[in-house]
């Protein structure tokens, strides 16, 4: 019996520290060679090298003050919390879900009155005002399927540069321009969707003065 066990428990000890030890340490260590930003967790650093987010997970940059809110671009809503949007926060639970609700819920409706209404409220306190019949991209008023998309359209984008560079006081072609400079591609031409990184976007207009 015991010249049963002793092969197996070899055994089980021998392929633990290669599948639980050796082959992690193999994989991180090339990601980290190879793939160091990725690897690292895409973080983003300010002009003094502080680290203010990762270009993997949004961040809240509609709440408080409409007049304050209204300098920068929005991300995807968060069915986390109040809406527009609640960021990642462990102390209180909140982060990443599903709004879970369909297009014939009531629910869904309601939020995206109360996000539209605060993309106006935003406006207004600017003074910005609107063309006749425009509309907001169905993304600044739907929630992302996680609630921590980094992205928004560039539509999404282009809807709020008016409304950013009325409140920063800059022209509204330096901050198209700036939106097209953030705005990545398909990948390999074909795969995905155009997208702007709002933190990037935010951190290159935080530099700009206004």
């Amino acid at each position: 019996m015991r010249r049963m066990f002793r092969p197996a428990i070899v055994l089980f000890i021998v392929l633990s520290i290669i599948t639980g030890v050796v082959y992690p340490l193999a994989i991180t260590g090339v990601a980290q060679l190879v793939f160091p930003h990725r690897a690292g967790g895409s973080l983003i650093r300010a002009a003094d090298g502080r680290v203010v987010g990762s270009a993997l997970i949004g961040q809240e940059f509609s709440a408080g003050d409409a007049k304050e809110a209204a300098r920068w671009f929005w991300g995807r809503p968060s069915a986390t919390g109040p809406v527009p949007y609640t960021a990642l926060n462990t102390a209180t639970a909140t982060g990443s879900t599903g709004s879970n609700l369909g297009p014939t819920n009531p629910a869904l409706l309601e939020n995206v009155k109360v996000r539209l209404a605060a993309l106006a409220a935003a406006d207004a306190a600017v003074g910005y005002a609107r063309a006749a019949g425009e509309r907001a991209p169905v993304d600044l008023v739907t929630a992302s399927a996680s609630g921590l998309d980094p992205h928004i359209s560039p539509a999404a984008a282009e809807y709020q540069a008016g409304r950013v560079a009325r409140a920063r006081g800059l022209s509204e072609e330096a901050v198209r321009e700036l939106v097209r400079h953030h705005t990545t591609g398909r990948g390999l031409g074909v795969l995905g969707e155009p997208v702007v990184n709002v933190l990037e976007l935010n951190l290159d207009l935080s530099g700009r003065g206004g």
